[in-house]
Parts: C-alpha cells; sequence; structure tokens
C-alpha cells in the first residue's frame, strides 16, 4: 500500500519540505480559498509577510527563495487559523489604524476601515486651538479611536471608557505602546457611570448596533470572534444607542457634538431622529466607503 501523502490543500505539506516563497504561497491561497475566504491570496500574502517579518510587497521580489525551518511550521499553523476563519487581524496581531498601529485581540472589535472616517469626523469636530478639547470615546474597545484621536491631536485629552474589563486591557496597552499615556486614560464604565460630572467638548462612539438576530447570520470573522458584547446592539440594533443619546447631553459642553457609527441606511435615519428627539442640533450624517450613509454627528444646543 502507498504511503499516505499529505492532500494537496493541508498546509502541513509545506513542513520539512523547503518549498520556495511562490509554492507556498500558491498552496496556501488555494486553502484559503477552498476554506471560503474571498480575499485568500492577499491573506496569505499577509500572513507569509508576518511570518518572514517582512513587508507583504517584498515577497515578489524573491519567490525562489525556500522557506525554511521553523518558518514553514509557524506559516503553516497561521494558514490553517486563517482557514477556520479566525480573521487575519487575529493571526498577525495588529491592524493600522489612520496613523497608528494597534494590537488586535478576540477581547474588541477588529477595527475596520469604516471606523478611521468615524475617527476622522470626529477629529474635523474638535475646537481648534488654543483651546485644549476633551473627548470621550464610548464603548473604546482596543482604542483604536481614543488613540488616533490623542496622535493627531497632541493637545486632546481622550477619556476612553468601555463595559469590557479584557477591552479595557486590551485599550491600554495600546495607549502605553503608542506612548500616549499622559493624555488617554481607561476606564471600565457603563457609558459615563463612573464618570462624575465632567463634561466634554466632543463625545464619539462606535457603539453595538447590530440587531441580535442578524449576528449569527454574519460571516464567521464576525459572528465567532468579534465580542458578542461589543456587536449586540438589542431586537432593533438600538438599544445602546438610546442611552448614549439620552445621556450624552449632560455630558457635553453647550455646543459640543456627539458623533455616533451606525448600521447605515434605515437605521442612521432613526438615529437622527433620536438625537432630534433629545434636542440635539445640527444633525448631519456622513457615508462610509462603500457611499452608505453609516454616521451621524449633532450638536447640543
Amino acid at each position: 500500500m502507498p504511503a499516505t501523502r499529505a492532500a494537496p490543500l493541508d498546509p502541513a505539506a509545506l513542513i520539512g519540505t523547503r518549498p520556495s516563497v511562490g509554492a507556498a504561497l500558491g498552496l496556501a491561497t488555494r486553502a484559503l480559498g477552498a476554506a471560503g475566504i474571498d480575499s485568500a491570496r492577499a491573506d496569505a500574502e499577509w500572513l507569509l509577510a508576518g511570518v518572514l517579518g517582512i513587508a507583504r510587497t517584498a515577497l515578489g521580489l524573491d519567490t525562489r527563495r525556500a522557506l525554511q525551518p521553523p518558518d514553514d511550521a509557524r506559516y503553516a499553523r497561521a494558514v490553517r487559523r486563517r482557514m477556520t476563519r479566525e480573521p487575519l487581524q487575529h493571526i498577525l496581531g495588529t491592524q493600522p489604524f489612520r496613523h497608528v498601529t494597534v494590537r488586535v485581540s478576540g477581547d474588541a472589535l477588529v477595527p475596520r476601515p469604516e471606523t478611521e472616517a468615524l475617527a476622522g469626523w470626529a477629529l474635523e469636530l474638535l475646537p481648534s486651538p488654543p483651546r485644549r478639547p476633551l473627548v470621550i470615546d464610548a464603548g473604546t474597545g482596543g482604542g483604536c479611536i481614543a488613540c488616533a484621536v490623542a496622535s493627531e491631536r497632541p493637545d486632546a485629552e481622550v477619556i476612553a471608557v468601555d463595559l469590557s474589563p479584557a477591552a479595557v486591557a486590551l485599550a491600554r496597552e495600546n495607549v502605553v505602546a503608542l506612548g500616549l499615556a499622559t493624555r488617554v486614560t481607561v476606564d471600565v464604565s457603563d457609558l459615563f457611570a463612573t464618570l462624575g460630572v465632567m463634561q466634554a467638548d466632543l463625545i464619539v462612539s462606535n457603539p453595538p448596533y447590530l440587531p441580535t438576530g442578524l449576528i449569527d447570520t454574519l460571516a464567521p470573522e464576525v459572528s465567532r470572534y468579534d465580542p458578542r458584547l461589543a456587536l449586540d446592539g438589542g431586537p432593533d440594533g438600538l438599544a445602546v444607542v438610546r442611552r448614549l443619546v439620552r445621556a450624552a447631553p449632560e455630558r457635553l459642553v453647550s455646543g459640543g457634538a456627539l458623533v455616533l457609527e451606525t448600521a447605515g441606511g434605515e437605521q442612521v435615519q432613526a438615529v437622527g431622529a433620536l438625537l432630534e428627539a433629545q434636542g440635539f442640533v445640527r444633525v448631519e450624517t456622513r457615508a462610509d466607503l462603500a457611499g452608505v450613509e453609516r454616521f451621524v454627528a449633532a450638536r447640543r444646543s
């Protein structure tokens, strides 16, 4: 009987065979594609670049380079993890967000490119120098928005809060790693519960906004790996948003701004109506990268 050989799509076939970079990428791309990943080639490249500690663009410069131990085994493990639909960012451990790079894990949402636009709008809404603005990031997760705002406005102070102690621990790691600890404070809090009577110039939030029944229908990278607490907005997706909008006026100075991310479409209109009902003025919406009206901002009158 012939010896059993590794299946053509099994990343274990890479181990001990010293495949070329090109061959390793080819096998990984086929394996990831078979697992249902649309971005199979790009993900294969990101994973190999991470294993080798080089830029992704550098892979194409030497495709005949042999993949040596222990890099071959490390790459095989990384590809297998991605085949289970574990997010690429969890495997790599980091994610760029605007002008900073933050550590990511299963304790908080993976920062999305769309949320970079939310942070950008927040920066636009801050008062100009010489005023030193105070910002509250409600539901900070891993702290990407708080870190981006503080990085791009060196005069700003940011108070970041989250209900999840694990997310807060991750956010604190990012704050320290980026050298922002003198201006960014991260605390465990249910919205503004622990913040005393402070008032901010701006509140920014990417709150849980998905309807409960929708979550299990989403891609495995979201439904299996993103924290439920950061996704679940109750039956209609607005349970946390309603609480946030009700509580925000007391936490803003006169004329202070609140800017939120939503699920887009009908929900962004519903959030705009909630803001107007709460007495906010100058309610505006903005589109995300795909042209979907997703973000909403308003001012305390």
